[in-house]
């Protein structure tokens, strides 16, 4: 059974960073484009950003040049390298294969951004 749990969130003042991971146990996400998704209190979960095996990526428009996304295989983990962070970037983020799996969804890792 595949467990992901992701880390990193916190409260942090606008413009300021953080970098989010996200570990999964099992092999599984190594060989599975993976992504980061984030949902905000009372909206639904949005795709954030997109890595593939061969380490391609993609953003959402509302994050791009802003955070990056990486992997480790070798880990298993997939960052997320958040910068600039705006008021609008808060929400629970959390890391799934693209098309997610429902079996692998985690509890999240919450960012919060104020001042």
């Amino acid at each position: 059974q595949v467990q992901v749990v992701e880390s990193g969130g916190d409260l942090v003042q606008p413009g300021g960073s953080l970098r989010l991971s996200c570990a999964a146990s099992g092999s599984i996400f190594r060989f599975s484009t993976m992504a980061w998704y984030r949902q905000a209190a009372g909206k639904q979960r949005e795709l954030v950003a997109v890595i593939t095996t061969g380490s391609s990526t993609d953003y959402a428009h509302s994050v791009e040049g802003r955070f990056t996304i990486s992997r480790d295989n070798a880990k298993g983990t997939v960052y997320l390298q958040m910068n600039g962070i705006k008021p609008e970037d808060t929400a629970n983020y959390y890391c799934n294969s693209l098309p997610a799996v429902a079996a692998y969804w985690g509890q999240g890792t919450q960012v919060t951004v104020s001042s």
